[in-house]
Order: structure tokens, then sequence, then C-alpha cells
């Protein structure tokens, strides 16, 4: 099969490589489309230790099942792999599982290709008349959802506003969920004023520059990570109020944790989702009650690599670039 390897900092190559073998309880998936996430990026730019080349990165994927008894299924998939045995996993924290897997991190390749080996319990099937461009979203999305039910838990008061730091597929997921799940009031912070602009115009969604200034939020949601938002996310929760934490961009730096302890603001940092995280928000993508998630920028697997320079340079207005193999199954 065709696929994108990352081979070194800022270098991938469209090249052959074995199909994969499913084990025993898994089924292979002809790729539709697969997204490229931050995580990726970090992967891509040499940032992630837990990403060596070489590799097939790609984890938001949504295809149809090839082979078996679930010939022709359409799917989408939750590439977190965990053992289903251990104390997190039998609690319903599975995404804490102690032996998870992911693919596109060894010892599992990814989804920048034109198949993927997955477990059964790993693939939630889609309704006729939902198109897989849709359903790949269920993993970004998925990320904010569970963040925003962790950090709607851990909160008392009023739940009126929200702020999200980062405009990304993060951020507009956490957005998308923030809404979903009750809080009506929520606005984006993204400084790169093309994506500002194609969130405004073509998403709906309120955007500004910077913080609000001498404006506090029930709940603020980190969806980059870096020093700089998580003291822009300490200056803009109120006191009693939350922050959820998903941006992996930087480890260090940041929380003003003196005013954190003062004002007990509850400081959440939140790693993926739930297996029932995920079916939730699939349900939501399915429901239409996340809106009609037409904000995608489609491009062909095999100019994967220009879509990567793109976004290291800042060219792209979209929200998420999902890739699309030569041998999809079905127009997405």
């Amino acid at each position: 099969m065709k696929a994108l390897v990352y081979i070194g900092p800022e270098e991938l190559d469209y090249l052959d490589v074995p199909d994969p073998t499913p084990a025993l309880g898994e089924q292979l998936v002809r790729i539709a489309v697969v997204g490229v996430c931050g995580s990726d990026m970090h992967a891509y730019l040499g940032h992630d230790n837990r990403r060596p080349a070489p590799l097939i990165l790609g984890h938001e994927v949504a295809g149809v099942i090839e082979g078996g008894a679930r010939d022709g299924e359409r799917v989408t998939v939750n590439p977190l792999v965990t053992c289903g045995t251990c104390p997190a996993c039998l609690d319903g924290r599975d995404n804490l599982c102690p032996d998870r897997q992911i693919i596109s991190m060894p010892p599992r390749e990814g989804g920048f290709a034109e198949l993927v080996a997955m477990p059964d319990r790993n693939l939630v099937s889609v309704p006729d008349g939902i198109a897989l461009s849709k359903a790949a979203l269920a993993e970004p999305i998925a990320c904010g959802w569970h963040t925003v039910q962790l950090s709607l838990s851990a909160l008392y008061g009023t739940r009126d506003r929200a702020l999200v730091l980062g405009g990304g597929a993060i951020g507009l997921g956490a957005v998308l969920s923030l809404k979903a799940q009750g809080i009506a009031d929520v606005t984006i912070v993204e400084p790169n004023p093309t994506r500002r602009d194609h969130l405004i115009e073509h998403c709906g969604q309120t955007v500004v520059a910077a913080p609000p200034p001498d404006t506090l939020f029930d709940v603020v949601i980190d969806g980059v990570g870096f020093a700089a938002t998580r003291a822009a996310a300490s200056a803009s929760a109120r006191p009693g109020g939350v922050i959820g934490h998903i941006g992996l961009g930087e480890d260090t730096g940041g929380l003003d944790i003196r005013r954190l302890t003062l004002q007990e603001i509850t400081f959440i940092g939140t790693y993926t989702y739930t297996a029932e995280d995920f079916s939730q928000t699939a349900q939501a993508i399915f429901d239409g009650r996340l809106g009609p998630l037409d904000w995608p920028e489609v491009r062909p697997l095999s100019e994967g690599a220009e879509a990567f320079r793109d976004i290291r340079n800042g060219n792209v207005a979209a929200p998420k670039i999902l890739l699309q193999p030569e041998t999809t199954p079905e127009r997405i």
C-alpha cells in the first residue's frame, strides 16, 4: 500500500510499504480520510520522542472495513487501544490505561496510509448518509468533549460563559462541545488573522485576537498548551472557575499558582477521551448536535508533505486538513 511516512524532522515521503496484517479480534480498515493533528505536527518537527522516525503518523481516521464479518461497514476509528482489564479500564477511565497504545505511535503504525488494522471494539459504525469526512472529526472533537465533561463536573456556580484558547480543530471541537453541553456564550482566542477570519466567516464563531481584558470566564479551555496560553488561562478564569488543559505545546511555565490557590480555581489536565466519550461524540455528530462540520479542507494523501509545510508556515485557514488516499472507498 501507499503511505505518507515520517522519516525525520520536517521530512515526509510518500512510499510503498507492506499492508498491515490484522491480529485476532482486529479488522482491516480501508481509509477514506485521515486528519492532520497537532501531535502529528509535533512529531514532524522532531519534538516528540514518543514518535521516532521512520513511522506512519495520523490517528484521526474514518473508512470502510475490508473483509471478515463486518466487510463493507463504514466506521470511524477510536485510535486509543487499551487492555480492557486494568483498574482504569474497568472504572471507565480507559484513557488512563497503563498499557494504552495509540496508532501513530510505536508499536502501532498510523493512518496516513491506505489501510490500518484496528481492534473490533475501536470501530464505531457510521450511519448511511453521514459523510466520512464528518465521522473522521470524532477523534479531535472527542478531546474537547472529554475536557468539557471533566470541567463541568468540577465547576460550581454559574456556567454561562467560556473562553477557548486556540482556534484549531481541538479548540473548535471544544467550542462545539461546550455549546452541546449547555454553555452558549463561548469566545475563541486565535491570534492568526487568517484562521481568525475563517472561524468568523465560515464557522460562525465569536473569535478575538487576545483574551478580553477585565473579563472572567466560568470555564477556560487551553487547546494550545504553551506557557503563554496557560498564563492567559490563569488570568481569565473567575474565582471558583475551571481551567481544562488539552494542549501539549510546551512542558512547563505559565500557570499563576498563587492566583489559582487564592481564588480556588481548578486546573484539570486532560488526555484524549474515554471510549464512552468517543462514542458520545460520534453520536453527537450523527445527530447533528455539533453543527454542519463543513470546515475541514481536504487534500490528497500524496500531497501530505506540502500540507504539513503549509501548516508549519501558518498558511492554512481551515481548522483541519483531511488527507484522502487515492484508494478511498467512496466519495467522502
